[in-house]
């Protein structure tokens, strides 16, 4: 089954791991190469002859692409375009439907590779959607078919969505392990691949909300050493993220906040505001999380939830904004506004995963002690142990542990004063 020029370019492009700038290059624009994938330009003979030279196929085998389609070649191609302009309109649940019935289509035709790809769309708008487990499900069974094995590139996309999958959940010894198969499977990609970036970004993710923050910074530094001055501008902008993340986690905080700034300057709403959004929001996190509260961190408080109000986002991004205001709020001393905000977010917290669920119990349970309610305050502690523990978050376990031990002490300090 033939799925149109549009849809093999697609196809061949990801096989080899290549994003749509590394394919275009510096002959064409990643715009163009969307237009060709998405059947909205036609390739002249130049295009056809260069495009297969850039992924080692005869030219032939493209032309071959562009000849007349069938009824159901027609039908896949026009699902996919759909799912594709559902997706640029930020409405996944749509975008979804197409890409499953795009999914479909290839598959009674035999067409696996469009399966594949389809599939893995239909996976990414329910991750969009904060629908992770119905998301696992779908990865997994990606993971299990012959061409995850076959394809290097498409076993890291697997890997490295499913580590995300399991981040999002709170399932930090998973996502290490899928992180970690992506990374090793990278081995076998071209050098400079995107994809080797995205495998090592998904386990220094992973490991650092697990406390391993020595392993995840030398990562930093093997993630670093991939990029060059060819290196296009966005890329490099969540690599310098990345980076600055975990050196605010190791409290070294000029790092951080050198790397951050780097980020800002070439991280632009224009270009992609979700991931802009997504970068104000991780930024003003860890800043907080280290107690550095000044102006930049309120102004990158400010633009996530500016960033947030017009992509929408879903539950859990919502409770982690509100989440971060909240500890703003605790941080600089407005301790009763705090409180009422955790008390809605910990109400919801079943939308976030297990380590924030954690966070959210272990802030207001430090609220509380704040305001004086001990006892409410050691019932919200042990929550948090018991979260950290299950997220396999050992480093923050002894956290909530210290919270309660600081109470414990002050409670036994004022009934010995009260008997004396």
């Amino acid at each position: 089954m033939g799925s149109g020029f549009g849809e093999k370019l697609r196809a061949e492009r990801l096989e080899r791991g290549l994003t749509q700038a590394e394919l275009g290059k510096d002959l064409y624009s990643p715009s163009y190469i969307s237009l060709l994938e998405t059947g909205r330009r036609e390739p002249t003979a130049d295009v056809i002859e260069e495009l297969a030279r850039r992924l080692e196929l005869a030219p032939k085998a493209l032309e071959a692409w562009s000849q007349p389609i069938s009824v159901s070649d027609a039908e896949y191609v026009l699902a996919g375009l759909y799912a594709r302009q559902a997706w640029d309109l930020r409405d996944y649940p749509l975008a979804a439907e197409h890409a499953a019935t795009a999914a479909r289509i290839a598959l009674e035709g035999k067409n696996t590779s469009a399966w594949w790809n389809m599939t893995y769309m239909q996976a990414e708008c329910l991750m969009k959607q904060g629908q992770l487990k119905e998301c696992q499900k779908i990865m997994e069974h990606l993971l299990e078919h012959p061409m995850a094995t076959e394809s290097a590139g498409l076993g890291v996309r697997a890997r490295q969505m499913l580590a995300a999958l399991c981040h999002g959940q709170g399932q930090l010894t998973a996502a290490v392990e899928h992180a970690q198969q992506a990374v090793e499977l990278c081995a076998k990609l071209p050098k400079g691949s995107t994809l080797i970036i995205g495998a090592l970004r998904a386990l220094i993710g992973a490991l650092a909300e697990s406390g391993r923050l020595d392993e995840a910074w030398k990562y930093c530094q093997e993630m670093n050493a991939q990029m060059d001055e060819h290196s296009m501008s966005q890329l490099a902008g969540e690599v310098a993220w990345v980076i600055g993340n975990v050196a605010f986690m190791r409290h070294d905080y000029p790092e951080g906040i050198k790397h951050h700034e780097r980020a800002a300057k070439l991280l632009s709403p224009a270009n992609d505001i979700d991931l802009w959004a997504r970068f104000n929001k991780a930024s003003a996190a860890v800043r907080l999380s280290s107690g550095i509260v000044e102006p930049e961190t309120l102004s990158a408080i400010e633009r996530a939830e500016l960033a947030l109000s017009i992509v929408g986002g879903n539950k859990t991004d919502q409770l982690e904004v509100a989440f971060i205001r909240a500890r703003w709020l605790y941080l600089t001393g407005d301790i009763v506004a705090a409180v009422q905000n955790l008390r809605e977010i910990h109400a919801e917290r079943a939308a976030l995963a297990k380590h924030t669920a954690g966070e959210v119990s272990l802030l207001l349970g430090k609220s509380l002690k704040a305001a004086g309610e001990a006892e409410e305050a050691l019932e919200l502690l042990q929550e948090a142990q018991k979260e950290f523990s299950a997220a396999g978050a050992q480093d923050r376990v002894q956290q909530a542990l210290d919270a309660m031990l600081e109470i414990r002490l002050a409670q036994r300090r004022a009934a010995a004063a009260e008997a004396s």
